[in-house]
């Protein structure tokens, strides 16, 4: 057997200059994209956590504001009790009724603000991750977010306990709704089904729409059940949590 140097010697060159090209053109432009994606939504949780220490911190003044209030209505009921030892019975009345709708009063304002601050943190949040959102859609490739939401999606499939893929697959040949934040071309269509069949059933059928509201991600639209990987999926866990840290602050 004989051995063409040459040839070999030009098919390394080649190996090497295609695994130049490779490193140089394409893996470090998708590593930035995701260490990109990384830090954006490490912000993203980070203003959420700013947002509820704001919150927090609006609770603990509402809570200040109601003990200053509590010792003056101490403060009145006591000058009260001692002004009725010497004043007559109706006046002693009239001075209770004036003290109940003073406290009454106060309380109402302390809700009336608590609500308030707690709506202006909420709208506040809420803008802010929806323009975070926004930014950080304009940045990535329309291709990479379909990649990644649909594989977030079918991993989301996948660990469905047997009831619930059941629920989700045994549609009575209804198709299964795709719902994407923007119209996907035919390739992404194929693409979509062939992953999700993969996840679910290869029987299943599906139809697709597009909903701009949930801003960035995929969603799957069952007849008894929803499966979402999205932004506004994201965001509304966000505000759940948002309600849930103003809650105690009701009690």
């Amino acid at each position: 057997m004989r051995i063409d140097w040459w040839t070999l010697a030009l098919q390394t060159i080649n190996v090497l200059v295609l695994v130049w090209i490779l490193a140089r053109f394409f893996f470090r432009p998708i590593a930035n994209i995701v260490a990109k994606r990384q830090e954006e939504a490490n912000k993203l949780l980070s203003d959420a956590a700013a947002a509820r220490e704001k919150a927090a911190d609006a609770q603990a003044e509402a809570d200040k504001l109601r003990a200053g209030i509590a010792a003056e209505r101490d403060r009145l009921i006591a000058e009260a009790q001692k002004a009725a030892q010497l004043e007559k019975r109706n006046l002693l009345a009239q001075t209770s009724k004036e003290t109940a709708k003073l406290r009454s009063e106060a309380d109402a304002a302390i809700v009336r603000d608590r609500e308030a601050a707690g709506q202006a943190l909420m709208a506040h949040a809420s803008e802010l991750a929806v323009d975070i959102a926004q930014r950080l859609l304009g940045r990535l490739p329309s291709s990479a977010l379909l990649a990644a939401f649909l594989d977030g999606l079918c991993q989301k499939l996948r660990a469905l306990p047997p009831g619930e893929r059941s629920s989700l697959t045994s549609a009575a040949g209804r198709p299964v709704e795709i719902v994407t934040a923007t119209t996907l071309s035919k390739m992404e269509i194929v693409q979509v089904r062939s992953a999700l069949r993969e996840a679910l059933s290869p029987e299943l059928q599906f139809e697709v729409c597009s909903d701009p509201s949930i801003i960035a991600g995929i969603e799957l639209h069952g007849p008894n059940m929803i499966v979402r990987n999205s932004w506004q999926a994201d965001l509304d866990q966000i505000r759940e949590e948002l309600n849930r840290a103003q809650q105690p602050s009701r009690s």
